[in-house]
């Protein structure tokens, strides 16, 4: 089989040998017919793959030929009102349906098929095979307000890690501000996200308390594309590590903020600890079943009381489920932790310090199917500091001070496929990148904002019930 039809990317034309060749005499009419089959070949190739260029050019010339240019203008102006009447009455199908299809279409003619094999020469992404030299073939732009999502499909011998090195490279090839890598469905396929202006640029207000809680979705803050983050509470604890004044009491908040009817009406349960001697948490004492800030000693003691109920409630559902299902009755508890190290490891009472890495293990080995979920943040997060960081399967790492705490916080690799933790500005606190379990790529995010005023409206409308405990 030829190689031409086993490489799926496009060959480079590569000059000929200046070799000494025998002479064919071939006629001028069989030359002439071999260029214009070819010339004919190639022109209704370009026709089919540029439908949307040459349909509208073929119709308006019919139509101008058939009935006049007149008739053919006022079709025009039809199709231009109708357009204008679709944006006005309903803007975000047409931009979904109408516009942003054009906008993906003429950037991929104009922006990066224009420059796609200089592009991937210069970034290494270029395939040698039998002698040849082949690209990766450009198969789809779809563009939005933010930017444009590149479809490719890999050459053989690649890895979608080649491409998450070259994405920043390649960013700056074709001019825009940012470039990730992402993979898909398919194996052999690649998305390239370009950004060309930034969603997360704009600061972030509370977002609406649902009636409802879903704990499979809980709105937190507005993703790189623009569209809606949702956190995946079920069967899941949350790590959240940033240095100071990066936005961790943000994805704190934002949390508490979307569960708020869930803990007005006894389905949730939210256990605080505030080491910091409740600086960060204490506002929204209202919101919580348990508040432990004062010393040491008693939030190892209401963390062995949450490890009790764990037990307990494991020794109720065992052979009736495998999963709890939050109700009034039976609630999911929630624990929050402001400054997880000051409790696993800033401690100097040893035995104290012990207690609660015991309890901590246990409720993050065996907490999730019973029901108990466990958020903490903290600043430091090196192995010494949070030995247990592996039982996180969610983990979202805000701005850090050293390009090697990104890869401690959302695993090996993480920062070479795009979170570039250390490099967001301190005047954008509440942005990270969130990473889970058996996902690679990790996903930009800005959380939302509530100051003060927002935390006590919150801590006022939707207080706890005052009739509580494990029922």
């Amino acid at each position: 089989m030829p190689l031409i039809n086993v490489i799926p990317g496009e060959k480079i034309p590569t000059a000929p040998l200046n070799t000494r060749l025998p002479i064919w005499r071939i006629p001028g009419w069989l030359l002439l017919f071999v260029w214009l089959a070819r010339g004919t070949a190639r022109s209704v190739v370009l026709t089919v793959r540029y439908w949307w260029i040459t349909g509208p050019a073929f119709a308006g010339a019919w139509v101008s030929g058939s009935y006049g240019w007149k008739v053919a203008l006022g079709v025009a102006l039809v199709l231009i009102v109708a357009g204008c009447t679709w944006w006005r009455l309903h803007p975000s199908t047409w931009l979904r349906f109408g516009w942003y299809p054009v906008v993906g279409r003429v950037r991929r003619l104009w922006v990066y098929r224009r420059g796609w094999t200089a592009a991937m020469t210069a970034c290494g992404l270029v395939g040698v095979h039998g002698g040849g030299r082949w690209v990766p073939r450009l198969l789809t732009v779809r563009s939005n307000k933010w930017g444009d999502r590149v479809t490719v499909r890999l050459l053989p011998g690649q890895h979608p890690d080649d491409w998450a090195t070259a994405a920043p490279r390649l960013a700056y090839t074709f001019c825009l501000r940012e470039a990730r890598a992402f993979t898909t469905d398919r194996p052999d396929r690649m998305v390239l996200h370009f950004v060309r202006r930034d969603p997360l640029a704009a600061l972030v207000g509370p977002l609406p308390v649902p009636e409802v809680p879903d704990f499979a979705g809980l709105a937190l803050g507005v993703r790189e594309d623009g569209d809606p983050y949702r956190l995946r509470l079920t069967g899941s604890h949350v790590l959240i590590a940033g240095a100071t004044n990066s936005g961790k009491g943000s994805v704190v908040w934002s949390l508490l903020r979307s569960m708020a009817a869930g803990i007005a009406s006894g389905v949730v349960e939210v256990w605080a600890f505030d080491p910091k001697g409740g600086m960060e948490l204490a506002a929204g004492g209202p919101l919580f079943a348990r508040f432990a800030y004062d010393d040491p000693d008693s939030m190892a003691g209401v963390l062995e009381e949450a490890v009790k109920r764990m037990k307990s409630r494991a020794a109720r559902l065992r052979g009736l489920t495998r999963q709890h299902v939050p109700t009034a009755d039976d609630p999911l508890i929630v624990i929050v932790i402001d400054e997880l190290a000051a409790l696993t490891a800033y401690l100097t009472d040893r035995k104290v310090r012990d207690r609660i890495k015991e309890s901590l293990s246990l409720l993050l080995s065996q907490g999730r199917a019973v029901g108990i979920r466990v958020v903490a943040a903290l600043q430091d997060p090196r192995k010494d500091v949070l030995p247990f960081r592996d039982l996180f399967p969610t983990r979202i790492a805000l701005r850090l001070t050293e390009p090697e705490q990104c890869d401690l916080v959302l695993g090996d690799g993480a920062r070479d496929r795009g979170a570039l933790c250390d490099e967001i500005p301190e005047t954008m606190p509440g942005i990270g990148y969130v990473v889970l379990d058996g996902v690679r790529e990790p996903v930009r995010v800005r959380f939302s904002y509530l100051n003060d005023d927002d935390i006590a409206e919150l801590a006022v409308m939707y207080p706890r019930p005052q009739i509580g405990g494990d029922r």
